[in-house]
């Protein structure tokens, strides 16, 4: 940034234009002639003196995946009062699969932290004041408390007022309070939050949804919000419903929450509830949606000595059986296009040209797949140490949302934990997934009758039916079969 403190005598001894440059806030250089400091300009001088205002920017929680609603504070790498430089990590931010830093995009000061570590925000709400000077560090301390003074009343209000009287109805006394969430304020325009249900009934009755205030957490309309929109008495299940999203919300008033019916079941004595993480959340919601997908499921067992002799001598070299089966895979949907397509919309569906392999990890607290991509064309050596590499950033929660996004089939191996058999959930927007079970010794008969001995697996694959038939699923099953049979062309 260019200076703005030039001495006297350089300004006295030239005449002519000259240009200063303000990066805080005036992005075209400003030429006017003088013979003096800019700083001290004659009383009766006739020239305009432009008038540089600063600016209080507000860092806002960043949409870090396609997926993510909200995102957890997990650490400020600055504290208040610290000078930034544009660029510089500010603040550690836990999405639905990783934790990320997140840049400053302006040189300036941290004047105040609006969410604190450990607390959630939706995409898009300001979590912390950015000032340009020091003059402004009170004013963005002043702005910040405001907005902190004011966020606790939202849920104050959803329990404090007193209950109406017992003849008006259910639906009028708890849609009564109508601040905005305290998480959701900004200036911007808010997205219209509703349950299917809320939705569903909006267009029966046709009422318009975005002008209804919800009264469920965080602003989410409710089914009883649409009833009483439409002028209608609340069944029992929307009252039901309300009753239990308003207990999520007012924790601190547990006999109103008890108090009303419910169709779940009552806790049992000495039993912890503990919410969800922000990961096991992600998890949760994709497993719901993979319900509405119609799948059907194949099972194939498969002759691994040969796999297991090539393991054990390429394994001083790094290589791990995840990265063998993550190959054989590749390959395989290399010759069966249709098994790594995908459906999204249910009217048509995408052949991807790119094969990219998500793996199955456990890691602490939830489930990750980080994504192989373009398995069929790397050598296995180079797949195995990008697969290390994957490993390690996903247990530090450092994967980029291409590392776990990107996923056109996906892997899932328990095999090292003894398991010899299981069905998995098909991830939404994918064609197939496939699990491995554990390889053990199995007797078998040749066409003579002779018994012998051999390792056998039991690979399920779960498909979208709508895509993939069965006739498909089983070719390719076969292919599969034959790659891991005669491995050699593993290595090539």
């Amino acid at each position: 940034m260019a200076s703005s403190f030039l001495s006297r005598a350089a300004l006295s001894s030239n005449t002519t234009a000259i240009s200063f440059s303000f990066s805080s806030s005036i992005s075209s250089p400003l030429p006017w002639s003088s013979s003096r400091s800019y700083t001290s300009f004659p009383a009766n001088s006739r020239r305009r003196i432009p008038v540089i205002q600063s600016k209080i920017r507000e860092i806002f929680m960043p949409a870090l995946s396609s997926t993510m609603t909200e995102g957890k504070i997990v650490s400020w790498v600055k504290s208040e009062g610290d000078v930034l430089s544009k660029g510089e990590s500010v603040v550690v931010v836990e999405s639905d699969k990783a934790d990320m830093d997140v840049e400053t995009f302006y040189d300036g000061i941290l004047a105040a932290i609006v969410v604190g570590e450990g607390e959630t925000a939706p995409v898009g709400a300001p979590i912390g004041l950015l000032a340009e000077t020091e003059e402004e560090v009170a004013e963005a301390k002043a702005k910040a408390a405001s907005k902190s003074a004011s966020a606790p009343l939202t849920p104050a209000a959803a329990v404090s007022p007193s209950p109406p009287p017992p003849s008006s109805s259910p639906a009028p006394a708890i849609s009564q309070p109508s601040p905005p969430p305290p998480m959701a304020a900004s200036d911007g325009p808010r997205k219209t939050v509703a349950t299917p249900q809320a939705k569903k009934l909006a267009k029966q009755h046709k009422v318009d949804i975005g002008s209804i205030t919800g009264t469920g957490p965080f602003g989410r309309i409710t089914p009883a919000d649409v009833e009483a929109a439409a002028g209608i008495a609340p069944s029992k299940p929307a009252v039901s419903n309300v009753a239990s999203e308003t207990a999520s919300v007012a924790a601190a008033a547990p006999t109103k929450a008890t108090a009303a019916p419910s169709n779940l079941p009552p806790p049992v004595p000495g039993s912890t509830v503990v919410p969800f993480t922000t990961m096991q959340a992600a998890v949760s919601k994709n497993m719901v949606e993979s319900l509405s997908v119609p799948t059907f499921r194949v099972g194939y067992p498969v002759s691994t000595d040969a796999l297991d002799a090539l393991y054990e001598k390429v394994k001083p070299k790094g290589v791990t059986m995840t990265a063998l089966l993550a190959k054989a895979a590749a390959m395989a949907l290399a010759q069966h296009p249709v098994v790594n397509a995908s459906c999204k919309d249910g009217k048509s569906f995408t052949y991807n040209s790119n094969i990219n392999i998500a793996v199955a990890v456990a890691i602490n607290g939830g489930l990750i797949t980080p994504v192989l991509q373009d398995a069929d064309k790397l050598d296995l050596y180079l797949l195995s140490q990008k697969w290390k590499e994957l490993v390690e950033k996903a247990r530090s929660k450092q994967l980029q949302p291409n590392e776990y996004n990107s996923g056109t089939f996906t892997l899932s191996n328990l095999g090292m934990f003894g398991v010899d058999r299981f069905d998995a959930i098909l991830p939404p927007g994918q064609g197939a997934i496939m699990a491995v079970g554990a390889s053990k010794p199995t007797v078998v008969t040749d066409a003579d009758g002779f018994f012998s001995v051999k390792s056998k697996m039991l690979v399920n694959v779960t498909a979208d039916h709508r895509i993939v038939y069965g006739a498909d699923l089983a070719a390719f099953l076969q292919t599969f079969a034959k790659i891991v049979e005669n491995p050699e062309s593993l290595t090539l």
